[in-house]
């Protein structure tokens, strides 16, 4: 009998072994498959091919397509900011693309985005080449951008939902005296106002006004920008939305100029394929999905000029899956800058920075690199739509910082955050009983209150942080601690104000970045290399599908609220001193 126990359970562990190995090897077929889906040979358009830019969803500024989304049917509702500039760089070369159809949407990005978008489409309009534009409802940010348009339509039903900024603010503090958990707060800088929902009940004096600074600033570029592409008074665009008309009748927007006609869909696009010189019944166009791959000149030149992409939060690479977001910045990025650095066909680095912030001592190890890496050969920062706080710091050691008008940076400083659950233990009449070697070995011990000594060894440590903020600012920017403090204290700048103060050198977008990593490498000839600081598809391929599964799941039962959750399990990721914007910041 023993014999036989012994026979059967090897035959199932002989059956279970084979199994793994079978659904291994499908697995790797799977990728195969998978990634040929996502794969396309170069696209050549038919004559008279009107480019269609559907404006929604998010931007990010290197994108990088799921192959598991083509294979499960999904649409792909986050565009590559570089892959749009050069499809429409590409779409004014071509003599088959007659123009660009721009169809507003649900469009979710930063102002920063959508001026790159906005300079490219003026730049393709000197073609000769018409850009229409047409949708039912504009969100705020695709109207921005179709301003830039010859001709704008919307339905005879639609939305134009031109109404300002604003910016909202959730205060957790009541909330945790009822469930009676303290937040022990530590941090240096007067706007850091990442505390404030912990420990107030409303907005500091200090916060409110560098909000609604940077928000008039913001503002302000916008208007003039619909002002100068439509010829409209910045008064009337205002006027517009303080009377509330977004929800008025839609000629209202008509009579503002804002649109010059309500038109149906289908009358739109019938006009655009008249234009466009098509008599098919059917409008001819080519989106993204084939425009990116169209066909253009290559450089062939040895010498680079190498792009680093560091896009999102700064935190260690193995708290991803808890995150649950393959956009996050680790100390990948300084390992890339190695490489770069010792590349000799590489002569110069655009290092693309967007990012809030995040853990202070992973920003110092990228920070080192840019250092390194400045010694050899000349290093540019370009910034998208945020690089703040830690973003910032990964940033001020670069010869050149280039920033767009509409920039969220600076936020120069750090903070801690704490729990005391003393309260949450008394009121489930939970006990604990601790045995220690040393005199902190429980200083991370939430079930008691902390001891003053204790506080005061974590403020001390707050503010070496702060002070070796201040010093890598004060070399990067050849400015003095005190100067820096005085435009730190965590307050945010855009990108304009941050140019007044000298916290940037030139405003301008990826392009200005590259000529101007160009003149100091002393390159006439060269090609530009765009390179990810995220993890490889493959790699990311077996380690996060199957959370990218479950973070998808989530997102369809929480729906509007998966932001929420987004942030909470920020929170819970975030460990150690932290340099990071006070919140999260809203598309325009």
């Amino acid at each position: 009998m023993k014999q036989f126990f012994k026979m059967m359970f090897a035959s199932a562990f002989g059956v279970l072994l084979a199994s793994g190995i079978m659904l291994i090897i499908s697995f790797v077929v799977l990728i195969g498959f998978i990634s040929s889906l996502s794969s396309s040979s170069e696209y050549n358009p038919k004559p008279n091919t009107v480019f269609k830019l559907t404006l929604e969803g998010t931007i990010a500024d290197n994108a990088e397509e799921n192959p598991l989304s083509i294979l499960l049917g999904e649409k792909n509702y986050t565009l590559s900011l570089r892959d749009i500039l050069a499809a429409i760089e590409a779409a004014k070369y071509n003599p088959h693309i007659q123009g660009i159809y721009l169809e507003g949407g649900f469009l979710s990005t930063g102002t920063s985005n959508i001026d790159a978008i906005r300079r490219a489409i003026i730049d393709f309009k000197e073609s000769g080449k018409f850009v229409i534009a047409y949708a039912d409802y504009y969100t705020q940010g695709a109207y921005y951008l179709c301003s830039v348009a010859d001709e704008i339509y919307m339905n005879p039903s639609g939305t134009l939902a031109l109404a300002g900024l604003s910016s909202q603010t959730t205060f957790y503090k009541g909330l945790l005296n009822k469930i009676g958990v303290e937040m022990l707060v530590f941090k240096v800088g007067t706007f850091k106002g990442a505390v404030e929902p912990f420990m107030l009940n409303k907005l500091s004096e200090e916060n409110r006004l560098q909000i609604m600074s940077y928000q008039q600033s913001i503002w302000g570029n916008v208007t003039a920008g619909i002002s100068q592409a439509r010829n409209i008074p910045v008064e009337e665009i205002n006027r517009f939305a303080d009377e509330g008309y977004m929800i008025a009748d839609p000629e209202k927007a008509v009579t503002f100029r804002l649109v010059d006609e309500l038109r149906y869909k289908s009358e739109v696009e019938e006009y655009v394929k008249g234009r466009a010189g098509q008599r098919d019944k059917k409008l001819l166009t080519a989106g993204m999905d084939k425009m990116k791959y169209i066909r253009q000149q290559t450089n062939r030149s040895r010498e680079q000029i190498a792009v680093l992409y560091a896009e999102g939060e700064i935190m260690p690479e193995e708290m991803t899956s808890i995150y649950g977001n393959s956009q996050i910045i680790s100390e990948r990025v300084a390992n890339e800058l190695i490489k770069l650095k010792n590349d000799e066909n590489v002569k110069a680095v655009v290092f693309r920075v967007n990012s809030p912030g995040g853990s202070a001592f992973i920003a110092e190890q990228i920070w080192h690199q840019v250092q390194e890496i400045k010694k050899v050969k000349p290093i540019v920062v370009s910034m998208g739509n945020t690089a703040a706080s830690g973003g910032y710091y990964i940033s001020c050691a670069a010869d050149i910082i280039v920033a767009e008008p509409n920039t969220l940076t600076g936020s120069i400083g750090v903070f801690g955050l704490l729990p005391n659950a003393t309260g949450l233990y008394d009121k489930l009449d939970l006990t604990t009983d601790v045995v220690k070697t040393n005199k902190y070995a429980d200083i991370r011990d939430l079930s008691r209150p902390m001891r003053e000594d204790e506080k005061a060894l974590i403020q001390a440590s707050i503010e070496r942080t702060y002070d070796l903020f201040l010093t890598r600012c004060s070399e990067g920017r050849n400015m003095s601690k005190e100067q820096i403090d005085e435009i730190g204290q965590g307050r945010v700048w855009t990108g304009e104000q941050a140019l007044a103060i000298g916290l940037v050198d030139e405003l301008g977008g990826m392009e200005t970045a590259i000529s101007t990593a160009a003149v100091l490498a002393n390159l006439d000839d060269y090609k530009v290399t765009h390179i990810s600081g995220s993890t490889d598809f493959f790699k990311d391929l077996w380690e996060k599908q199957l959370t990218e599964i479950k973070m998808s799941a989530v997102k369809e039962v929480l729906g509007n609220e998966y932001e929420h959750y987004q942030t909470v399990k920020s929170i819970q990721s975030n460990i150690g001193v932290l340099a990071r914007l006070p919140y999260e910041i809203s598309s325009l």
